[in-house]
């Protein structure tokens, strides 16, 4: 694949990345690097945020965590305390410890595609053979991209974009990535860039 036609299209830390990321997590064909440089360009805003926003007020926080936040006292006591909220919304999950255990936020999401959670973050750290539980932050400084093709390949989304370059594939690709279709005509779009410009 000629990755320098991706210039102007991807900033040009992402192309410099890709060679060691598309080896290490077989991104090794046209179909499936434009899947995965779609899902993970639409989910860091074009390759920009590396750390979960979790700045909400208290109507955010009902609408998208209301499973967390049931009513509007909880939900305004913590409005706009993104460790409050982390420490809440992934508090006994993905590995992570209880509300005060503060691991909610330590492993909040990060990277390109959210790394988000202990389990994954010490199962990134043993593929790539580096302790990132012990400093989570390289997952935004260092391992962004590395971080996102591992989820990649980890939930065999890879496989997934075998199968085609049409809508419905990223549609089956993005309800992986992101739990369903937000911002699919977004995805799509940039898909269908990626894959003229690599193939």
């Amino acid at each position: 694949m000629n990755l320098d036609k991706l210039k102007g299209h991807i900033p040009d830390s992402v192309i410099a990345q890709l060679p060691d990321t598309i080896a290490k997590f077989e991104l090794n064909t046209p179909l499936r690097l434009a899947h995965f440089l779609a899902q993970a360009g639409h989910e860091s805003g074009g390759f920009r945020a590396v750390n979960e926003n979790l700045n909400y007020g208290a109507k955010g926080l009902r609408g998208i965590f209301g499973k967390y936040f049931k009513d509007d006292v909880t939900a305004k006591a913590h409005e706009r305390k993104p460790e409050k909220i982390a420490n809440v919304v992934y508090a006994n999950r993905m590995g992570n410890g209880n509300t005060a255990s503060g691991e909610g936020w330590k492993f909040r999401g990060r990277g390109y595609i959210q790394l988000t959670g202990k389990d994954n973050y010490t199962a990134f750290g043993k593929a790539i053979k580096e302790d990132i539980t012990s400093n989570p932050d390289l997952v935004a400084t260092k391992y962004a991209l590395l971080s996102a093709a591992w989820f990649f390949h980890k939930n065999g989304l890879h496989k997934i974009a075998d199968q085609g370059a049409t809508d419905a594939v990223v549609t089956l690709v993005t309800k992986r990535v992101n739990g369903g279709t937000i911002g699919l005509a977004d995805r799509i779009k940039h898909f269908k860039e990626y894959y003229s410009l690599l193939s």
